[in-house]
């Protein structure tokens, strides 16, 4: 007799609900195991047949760290397309490449960390590239589109699962593990949230990950909004990763908490359930939070919680279904999935360097090109024209941190090549051609290794590229007669590189030797950046990467903490020379500037000003005396200012990806007409900016929404080949929603598209309201001539603010501006409609009192955490005393008594309408901690309504203020 097969368990059965499947898996894992699962390298469970599982696949704008993949545009380049169908289109192709990539290496996750929706609320941040926008509204539709590419179509199966990052208002580098960004209601919910809020219900994001940073004086990753806000967006279970190293940060850099356990078990409590900290070694989690189960901080539900959020993730995924085909899903076969739905098929779930991809790459990467400025109608240029190419980044395709290995690659100049002829293109690369000349007359020089094979890096992929070690199988730099002739290039705040000649870079490995081994600038620490210092009659070199200076050693040169080389600097070209040289002779001129993503700017590290290096600034300015001719092409992550005054043609691309040279010399030659739009405000000067860390959007009138001043670019912005018209604005506010409709005609010649935008102001707000707001914008192409209506429904939600007399949204009743055209300030068409909504209220003081962080205005002042779990608090965010208003405060018939709930010590005084102070209330004594508050009373007459004013001293908090008598 053959014995039976034993039954597949419950968790099994793919005609099961997965809750039901889940439960019965929840049941038969032990705690330990349980425990287990909580890192971000989840091990297998051998005795259940479950295969071990990780979260986190970076793909940004393509499958990233794990070796050749197609590379789109950046990030904030898809922002710049504004076209939510195309960036849908390439979500579902990063996202087949994800499970065609898994097919053939285990390493690749299905759990993917994009897309980055944090807000580009300063353009000075480091990661500016990998945002969408400033605007919520368009953050989150481009969100929206990506998720939805990189969920899939299938109504049961997730593609891949994405993880939204960096909850929660992340906008800095600097200090990021211990600095809080300080959030007014108001930011906090008309702005920061609203990118996460609106994505999460479209119904496509598997979870979020919290970002380094505190918001109010409270790490991210215990933030209460996890619990008060996140989860209640949606129905389906979300899987919520920490950082990397975050968890461990709660102790070691913010000093939140005592004890590891209790950091752990408080990110748990708050809505953590997947720990990426340690790398691929899980013990550490695993002990800490065994420990904090020991010390009864956390309990096995509270664990089980956390698992099922997991576990949710992995069975949208098909991870516990039959049929599993190479593309590591589940696929077609004689049974359906559950709740009826087909297994889908190998074909829908994974594809790779198809046809089809490296074509979207290359119409992505031609939808974000931006036309910024086109005087005497220079672009595009004369299918006949003489080019000369310039510029530091004319022949050069650069990838960023969360880029994949190139497959392909077109540069500018290869672009330009191709589409015109290598024989009426003429380049320049602009680069200072210098010689490193010792004491001794000998001269830095990079010696022969013809054996030397070349090596890309990253192109073995890596689960954690920033432990890549540099090349040592090449051999060091020495010393001759002669010495090598390096390009180098002035990157900005005296950064540079050194190139040899077979254009690999100067980098420097782990054993400290200087090589030419680097295929391009890169690593989480650059080891390719230099800076010259000033030394006596000559230079000391000093290594970025290690800090340490040149030293020229009997073995080779080296980097050394002492013995560093004086070097002269000898010029034997100057770039600027070079360009005018081949500007002079050309029709035209295309200078390619911009940015390297891995210098001055990134991961790590902000930005100090918006201004082109000085290096590009003379490039620009040589080709420009040479030729008035001249093009300015900037490929960059982020903006510039820059005089474009006596520049006749501007473009703006973020780094395109692997077909970026090709769509900008289409776009040039006409063969494209231009209409990327710009997805963020382009300020004129580092003067109109206000602080990195201040995030009060409102106070501070950043972004488009609020700012005031004259700008370079306005937000929407872009030019095209042809020209638009628009007409017949029509509006009717019907069941809930505004409904607009106008139309859009190609006035032009050429087939083009058109971005049309949709904003609104409220005309006479009771409170400081955005000076203009997008609502909606549609991508769309017209034939010469061809004319075509748009018709837009807006929730009446959308004109809402969030009231904080009364701690909610609001619609406020009145006059609003309904504005169409073609960016936030080219507004071709307008009506005013009024919307029936709630009157302005006086807060009610006299019953309520008033919560410290629900103030109207502010100076001085920074919100801070009332107690670890909950709740703001204020407190003078400077040196300097801090100030408070609350406007129309109502005391009813009277009050005779003020009562503020405080900690710390301090003073504080109160006073109605700007008037004398009222009440000083002062805390001699300090409290023992800053969560320990105490009451202080004082006598104070006041009826009806009045503007409440309070200033503090001291490092007092302030948790409430209330009125009684």
């Amino acid at each position: 007799m053959t014995a039976k097969t034993p039954p597949a368990p419950p968790f099994r059965d793919p005609h099961l609900p997965f809750a039901k499947r889940i439960d019965d898996l929840l049941a038969r894992l032990t705690l330990d195991e349980k425990v287990s699962f909580l890192h971000q390298f989840a091990p297998a469970v051998q005795r259940l047949g479950i295969a071990a599982f990780r979260t986190g696949q970076e793909a940004l704008h393509g499958v990233a760290w794990m070796g050749p993949a197609t590379v789109f545009p950046q990030a904030v380049g898809l922002g710049a397309t504004w076209n939510t169908d195309l960036v849908r289109r390439v979500g579902e192709a990063v996202s087949k490449e994800v499970r065609a990539m898994r097919a053939r290496d285990d390493r690749v996750g299905l759990n993917v960390w994009a897309p980055t929706v944090n807000l580009l609320r300063h353009p000075l941040w480091g990661r500016n590239e990998e945002g969408y926008s400033e605007d919520p509204k368009l953050t989150s539709a481009i969100a929206t589109a990506y998720t939805r590419g990189l969920r899939g179509d299938h109504p049961v199966y997730w593609r891949t699962a994405p993880v939204l990052k960096h909850w929660l208002a992340h906008n800095n580098e600097t200090d990021r593990a211990t600095s809080s960004s300080s959030v007014r209601p108001r930011v906090l919910h008309e702005y920061d949230l609203r990118a996460f809020k609106e994505t999460v219900e479209a119904g496509a994001v598997a979870g979020v990950m919290p970002a380094y940073n505190l918001v109010n004086g409270r790490p991210n990753h215990v933030s209460p909004y996890l619990r008060e806000q996140l989860r209640t967006w949606t129905g389906e279970e979300l899987l919520v990763c920490s950082d990397a190293g975050a968890p461990s940060n709660l102790v070691d850099h913010e000093h939140y908490f005592a004890t590891h356990e209790e950091a752990t078990a408080a990110a748990l409590l708050a809505g953590v359930d997947s720990f990426t900290d340690h790398g691929t070694d899980g013990s550490v989690i695993v002990a800490r939070i065994q420990g904090a189960l020991a010390q009864g901080l956390l309990t096995e539900a509270d664990v089980d919680t956390a698992v099922r959020r997991q576990l949710s993730v992995r069975f949208r995924l098909g991870e516990f279904d039959p049929h599993d085909g190479p593309d590591g899903g589940p696929h077609d076969g004689p049974d359906s999935g559950p709740d009826g739905g087909p297994h889908p098929s190998p074909t829908e779930f994974a594809a790779f360097d198809t046809p089809a991809h490296r074509a979207l790459a290359q119409v992505a990467a031609e939808q974000a090109v931006v036309l910024l400025k086109n005087d005497g109608d220079l672009l595009p240029l004369a299918p006949d024209a003489r080019i000369a190419v310039v510029g530091l980044l004319a022949d050069e395709c650069k990838l960023d941190w969360y880029s994949g290995t190139l497959l392909h690659r077109s540069t500018p100049l290869e672009g330009l090549y191709e589409r015109f002829g290598a024989e009426r293109v003429e380049f320049a690369e602009g680069v200072d051609r210098v010689r490193l000349r010792l004491a001794d007359g000998t001269f830095l020089q990079v010696p022969t290794a013809p054996e030397a094979a070349d090596e890309v890096r990253g192109e073995e992929g890596a689960l954690d590229p920033a432990l890549l070690a540099g090349r040592t199988d090449l051999p060091p730099l020495t010393t001759d007669r002669t010495g090598t002739e390096f390009a180098l290039v002035d990157w900005g705040e005296d950064v540079l590189t050194l190139r040899a000649p077979d254009g690999r870079y100067l980098s420097v490995a782990e054993d400290g030797f200087v090589r030419a081994a680097a295929d391009q600038p890169g690593g989480w620490v650059v080891q390719e950046t230099f800076r010259l210092e000033p030394h006596e009659n000559g230079h000391l070199l000093r290594h970025l990467g290690t800090g340490r200076h040149v030293s020229v050693a009997a073995d080779g040169v080296k980097v050394a903490a002492e013995n560093a080389s004086i070097f002269e600097l000898i010029i034997v070209e100057r770039g600027t020379d070079a360009v005018a040289r081949v500007a002079a002779a050309a029709d035209a001129v295309l200078v390619v500037a911009g940015n390297d993503p891995h210098i001055n700017g990134r991961e790590t590290e902000d930005r100090t000003t918006l201004a082109l290096p000085p290096h590009q600034e003379r490039l620009l300015r040589a080709a420009r005396a040479a030729n008035p001719h001249t093009v300015l092409a900037l490929v960059s992550s982020y903006p510039y200012a820059v005089d474009v005054a006596r520049l006749p043609a501007v473009l703006w691309t973020a780094h395109g990806g692997q077909a970026a040279g090709t769509a900008l010399a289409r776009v040039l030659a006409g063969d494209v007409s231009p209409a990327g739009r710009l997805p963020q405000t382009w300020y004129a000067a580092d003067t109109d900016l206000p602080d990195l860390l201040d995030y009060d959007v409102l106070g501070a009138r950043q972004t488009y929404l609020y700012f005031e001043g004259t700008l370079l670019f306005p937000f929407g912005h872009g030019l095209s080949y042809a020209s638009f018209s628009y007409a017949d604005l029509a509006t009717e506010v019907a069941d809930g929603s505004l409904r607009v409709s106008f139309t859009v005609a190609n006035t032009g010649d050429v087939t083009a598209d058109e971005v049309a935008q949709l904003y609104t102001r409220a005309v006479e707000p009771s409170s400081v309201r955005p000076r203009r707001e997008l609502l909606a914008h549609r991508r769309l192409t017209l034939r010469p001539g061809e004319r075509t209506g748009l018709a837009f429904e807006v929730p009446l939600s959308a004109f809402e603010f969030w009231d904080v007399a009364r701690g909610g949204r609001r619609l406020e009743a009145g006059a609003y501006d309904v504005l169409a055209g073609a960016s936030s300030e080219d507004i071709r068409l307008r009506a005013t409609v009024v919307l029936d909504g709630e009157p302005a209220a006086p807060r009610p003081a006299a019953e309520h009192g008033l919560a410290a962080a629900d103030f109207d205005e502010q100076s001085g002042i920074a919100i801070v955490d009332r107690s670890r779990t909950e709740g703001d608090a204020v407190t003078p965010g400077g040196d300097g005393p801090g100030e408070l208003v609350y406007w129309d405060c109502d005391f009813g018939a009277g009050v005779t008594e003020v009562t503020v709930r405080v900690s710390g010590t301090g003073t504080l005084e109160l006073s109605l309408d700007g008037g004398p102070p009222l009440a000083a209330l002062t805390l001699a004594e300090p409290t023992p901690d800053p969560y320990t508050y105490t009451s202080l009373t004082a006598g104070v007459v006041a009826e009806g309504v009045h503007d409440v004013r309070i200033a503090l001293r001291g490092p007092l908090r302030l948790a409430h203020v209330g009125f009684s008598g």
